[in-house]
């Protein structure tokens, strides 16, 4: 577990506005997401680094209901995250999102996604090394899989990050929620010294880059 570089952190603002010009002239995935009697949930999982602080930033947005840690991308049925911090299940750290599409569209969450970590880095996050802590997109259908692409594309084109994204989409596998000291992470332990070094900045900084998308 670590902090997030610096360099990667100043550029959410961009991240964002280069998503938010794509979103923009682009049909929203919510059209019929709703039935009559009300709304569809849907599915996003996405791999961004330690799992506590992907939770944490998801937790503020709009329209996001639950927020499960655990892992995904593996060969090891059930595993568990002694196993995964070894490197060799093959799974990434991980959350799985509910989310409500017509208040908050899969682009509005991808915008989040590369503007709270690096994904450039292959393997790592700072100085997390190994496989789970990879970048990725596990895609629930064939839009979110296109979102993805089209997101990943713009950032490259708009040269955002020094080098390219390397941020792996995949269908999404089997989701192993983590043990159960790993949920709600930061809000039990808001004073632990990565929650205050790590994840506090990366909360402070969706607060204050994306507040049209925060819950009341």
């Amino acid at each position: 577990m670590n902090i997030l570089p610096r360099r990667a952190m100043m550029r959410g603002p961009a991240v964002a506005a280069i998503l938010a010009a794509l979103l923009a002239g682009a049909p929203s995935m919510q059209a019929a997401a709703h039935a009559a009697d009300g709304p569809t949930m849907k599915k996003a999982t996405f791999a961004g680094g330690c799992f506590w602080c992907t939770e944490a930033v998801y937790k503020e947005i709009r329209g996001v209901g639950a927020v499960t840690s655990g892992y995904i991308g593996g060969k090891v049925p059930n595993p568990t995250y002694k196993q995964v911090c070894t490197g060799l299940t093959g799974h990434a750290e991980a959350v799985e999102i509910e989310y409500d599409p017509e208040q908050v569209p899969y682009e509005k969450l991808l915008e989040v996604f590369f503007a709270t970590h690096d994904p450039t880095t292959l393997n790592r996050q700072g100085a997390d090394v190994g496989t789970q802590y990879r970048s990725g997109v596990f895609y629930h259908d064939e839009e979110q899989k296109a979102a993805a692409e089209k997101a990943i594309a713009a950032l490259d084109a708009a040269k955002v990050f020094p080098n390219r994204v390397v941020t792996e989409v995949t269908e999404a596998s089997t989701f192993y929620p983590a043990e159960d000291y790993h949920q709600d992470y930061f809000e039990n332990n808001p004073f632990q010294p990565y929650c205050q070094g790590a994840v506090a900045p990366k909360v402070a900084k969706v607060r204050k880059v994306f507040k049209d998308l925060l819950k009341e």
